[in-house]
């Protein structure tokens, strides 16, 4: 792997996010606007956005989710960003993290000196089956999708081929549910801020309200088993182990490392950047790896100039509970087979040695396609700032991760965050 480096530094001095979740009486547009102003409020710095040069938007498919496109020069506009130059990114999940990227290397090119970064989606105007089917044209829609699989079928298929290699039990994920539902409910932004035995304790006084027989689950373990509060999606996946239909947004403000100062006296640095492909899934020799990770991340540690014991925090892409397992495997964090057992053994807590998703991950804070990889890195801007409330990290933050991904590992993008003071 060649050690290529930026031309020169990029910094991230601002960072905001709409809530996430389902908004019936807001668009895209809105939902941008939102979190357009969060980013404005946290620029230490007062600035004036007329002073960006460049947009980019992660977006997967406002065409069908919406029936609008052109989106990126619309979102320019409703930001009063106009006739700035506005481009739509779409790499499926992971739209907004290659956004990100793109903004990284205009600025790294010396191009532009000051970039936004965005990403959006608005899923929940369509019904459930018509979201699974937009989703659907993220896989190869000549052989996966008329061989029947959806997206809870693909990453079924990955936890299988897992369980089978390394005898996981469908139990162990639901460690990472657990995990990330008690992150999220520390985070205001995320769709699902309740914790699983909280969400179990909800549903209890809801029967009781109703004059319903009252369920005796005796802990969220026992909840969690239950076929009627968790049921199966695609065998060993249930409920709780998929990520819920959300809309959001994200912005975030790029500026080179020279002028970092005029916004912020705490600027975070990215010095790492990786972006690889993967074949289809049903091409690929080993399920339990996502080969597009792997690189991506052996990429941007290699322009950093570090190895993956030495990232503090980090957020990844859990679309799925096994997802998550996977990727802090392919990112070098644990070895593989490794994963799960970090999760059960608490490793990646809040409070553990290698902390993932505080934000409460895709799972709990919600999964707006197209602004996921963006939101991501909210969470380490926040995390390494110290500016994370009640969900902060203790200790020292020098280094940061996010891992955002596309499809079924189709595309992966891996960026490292650096804070010097």
């Amino acid at each position: 792997m060649s050690k290529k480096k930026l031309n020169r530094g990029v910094a991230v001095v601002g960072a905001g996010m709409s809530k996430f979740g389902a908004f019936s009486d807001k668009s895209s547009r809105d939902l941008f606007v939102e979190a357009f102003q969060s980013m404005r409020k946290s620029v230490d710095k007062e600035f004036n956005p007329a002073d960006i040069e460049t947009i980019y938007i992660g977006n997967f498919s406002s065409d069908l989710f919406e029936a609008q496109s052109h989106t990126a020069p619309i979102m320019a506009d409703v930001a009063g960003l106009a006739p700035r130059p506005a481009v739509r990114i779409e790499d499926a999940c992971a739209s907004s993290g290659v956004a990100l990227r793109q903004g990284i290397l205009a600025i790294a090119s010396g191009l532009y000196d000051i970039a936004l970064v965005g990403g959006i989606e608005k899923m929940t105007n369509l019904p459930t089956a018509e979201v699974t089917d937009t989703l659907a044209a993220a896989a190869d829609t000549l052989f996966e999708v008329p061989a029947g699989f959806t997206f809870p079928g693909f990453y079924a298929a990955i936890a299988s081929a897992y369980m089978h290699k390394y005898g996981m039990q469908p139990e162990h994920l639901m460690n990472v549910a657990i995990k990330n539902h008690e992150n999220g409910a520390l985070n205001p932004n995320a769709q699902f801020g309740v914790t699983i035995p909280d969400w179990m304790q909800g549903r209890i006084a809801s029967a009781k309200k109703k004059g319903k027989p009252v369920p005796t689950w005796s802990d969220h373990w026992d909840y969690l088993h239950d076929a009627r509060a968790n049921p199966m999606i695609a065998w060993p996946l249930r409920l709780f182990d998929c990520s819920p239909i959300t809309d959001g947004a994200v912005a975030l403000l790029l500026v080179s490392e020279e002028i970092a100062n005029q916004f912020t006296d705490h600027p975070i640095h990215i010095i790492g950047s990786g972006q690889a492909s993967d074949v289809a899934l049903h091409d690929r020799d080993d399920l339990t790896s996502i080969a597009a990770a792997r690189l991506a991340s052996q990429e941007a540690y290699a322009m950093a100039g570090v190895t993956a014991d030495d990232i503090r925090v980090a957020e990844v892409h859990d679309c799925f509970t096994i997802a998550e397992i996977v990727a802090t495997e392919d990112l070098g964090f644990f070895a593989p087979g490794d994963g799960y057992k970090a999760a059960e053994d608490q490793v990646t807590a809040r409070d553990g040695a290698k902390p993932i998703n505080t934000s409460g991950g895709l799972k709990s804070k919600g999964h707006p396609v197209g602004a996921s990889g963006a939101g991501q890195a909210v969470e380490i801007f926040k995390q390494m700032r110290g500016l994370a409330d009640e969900r902060q990290v203790a200790g020292d933050i020098p280094l940061g991760l996010s891992h955002n991904v596309g499809g079924t590992g189709g595309t992966c993008v891996v960026h490292v965050y650096e804070r010097r003071n």
